[in-house]
């Protein structure tokens, strides 16, 4: 498993994290417009970890010593059960230059944006006060 892979699957954010370059592309599945760079990623990242339930990798496809990795996982956001992919590209020096997630059903895509707005929401009135 790719160590990004592994970090999520741990619950460790932070080494999530580490593994990004500074200027990384997130690109949702819920909004059009990518994200970038680590810090945003880490609010994306760690938001998602406490909407998903259940969260696992089922499979990683691609070399250990490519540049491109798919790590497919399975969770549940509520009673809706979602499969994804987060598509994962590294740079000259291995760092994570683009991550991609793509979810599925679309039941599963729409509870996800549901809920991943509602977290924001919390996170960012938490920051504030």
């Amino acid at each position: 498993m790719h160590p990004f892979g592994s970090a999520m699957k741990a619950g460790d954010v932070d080494a999530a994290v580490d593994l990004l370059s500074d200027d990384v592309v997130f690109r949702s599945p819920i909004v059009f417009k990518p994200y970038r760079g680590r810090d945003a990623a880490r609010v994306l990242l760690a938001a998602v970890s406490q909407v998903f339930d259940d969260f696992r990798y089922v499979r990683e496809i691609g070399a250990a010593d490519a540049r491109d990795h798919a790590l497919v996982f399975e969770a549940r956001i509520g009673d809706k059960q979602i499969e994804g992919s987060d598509f994962l590209h590294l740079d000259e020096n291995g760092s994570i230059d683009e991550l991609m997630v793509m979810v599925r059903p679309m039941s599963g895509a729409l509870a996800l944006a549901d809920a991943m707005t509602a977290q924001l929401a919390a996170a960012q009135a938490g920051r504030e006060t």
